[in-house]
């Protein structure tokens, strides 16, 4: 199926009377979605409205072998300065939240900063260590992000996806997800996350809103916010930190083009003006080559590439 013709398929989804189901652009730059800011056109870049609507667009692409990537806020991407052959899905427009006693459900757009204020409001504690995480809700199930002795899998005892290879949407619970470091089972099967609901506990509005700050202060403190980036580039090795190892190879500041290993802190390459992907990669290889020779530890990349290097 061409992508002229999956953009038509799309319209034989009935519209509802509320709003529209699809938002489409077409030959859209990435760089407008990735935090880092980077990255070509894709063919066409569609926004589901809702869950039925993007499994519905899902399963067409699947069965007609259109070639489709996902983004949430592009926050843990890097795409090709070639762009995308395909379709691109952002979800940014499915972020309800709902709220049943101390459960939370949100759309896999919603933003995680957008699922911290919403529990702190309704005096729900748990997710306290995700905020200043500049991603969504579903990325986040995807990949099991954490931060400050905080999972996502801590807190997940529901998620609905969309099961590409039976045509159908599940609820997996919590051990169903395969949760590890940095991994799920959507990583392993053609599951897409269409929401999740998350298991919190009553606090204090006003001390859940002073941890939230305080972890929002120290990212600010010590992260290269001020840069477009895509967060931490390298997973945790076992027994090390990455960014230690990345500055005591001496690579702080290291420099390729406009992508730069942050003075701040060495687990970030930061954007400082016209990087390009390529430029992103070679600096990838060079700390991975050096952080090898200097400590013999193999790093392994967190931010996912799409489209072709």
């Amino acid at each position: 199926m061409s992508i002229e013709a999956f953009e038509k398929a799309l319209c034989d989804l009935p519209q509802t009377a509320e709003k529209r189901r699809f938002f489409i652009r077409h030959d859209f730059p990435l760089s407008r979605v990735t935090s880092f800011r980077i990255g070509g056109n894709a063919d066409l870049a569609v926004y589901p409205a809702d869950a039925e609507a993007f499994a519905y667009a899902l399963d067409t692409a699947w069965r007609e072998n259109v070639a489709y990537t996902i983004l949430g806020n592009g926050s843990n991407t890097l795409a090709s300065d070639k762009g995308f052959r395909g379709v691109a899905f952002i979800t940014t427009d499915m972020r309800g939240v709902k709220i049943d006693g101390t459960r939370l459900t949100g759309g896999c757009g919603v933003l995680l900063g957008s699922v911290g204020t919403n529990a702190s409001h309704a005096g729900l504690s748990g997710v306290e260590f995700a905020n200043g995480i500049p991603g969504t809700l579903g990325g986040a199930v995807y990949m099991n992000a954490g931060a400050y002795g905080g999972q996502l899998s801590d807190v997940v005892c529901e998620t609905e996806c969309y099961d590409l290879d039976a045509g159908k949407a599940l609820h997996l619970t919590n051990a169903e997800q395969h949760f590890g470091y940095r991994h799920s089972v959507f990583m392993e099967k053609n599951y897409i996350v269409l929401s999740a609901t998350l298991q919190l506990k009553k606090g204090d509005p006003d001390a859940i809103r002073a941890e939230m700050n305080d972890y929002l202060q120290r990212r600010r403190e010590k992260q290269p916010l001020e840069y477009p980036s895509a967060g931490s580039v390298f997973k945790r090795p076992e027994g090390y930190f990455a960014g230690k190892l990345i500055e005591d190879a001496g690579l702080k500041g290291l420099r390729v083009g406009g992508a730069v290993v942050s003075p701040k802190h060495a687990g970030f390459i930061v954007n400082t003006g016209g990087a390009t992907a390529n430029d992103v990669l070679t600096l990838i290889d060079k700390i991975k080559e050096s952080v090898l020779q200097a400590s013999g530890v193999a790093l392994e990349c967190e931010i996912r590439f799409i489209g072709e290097r």
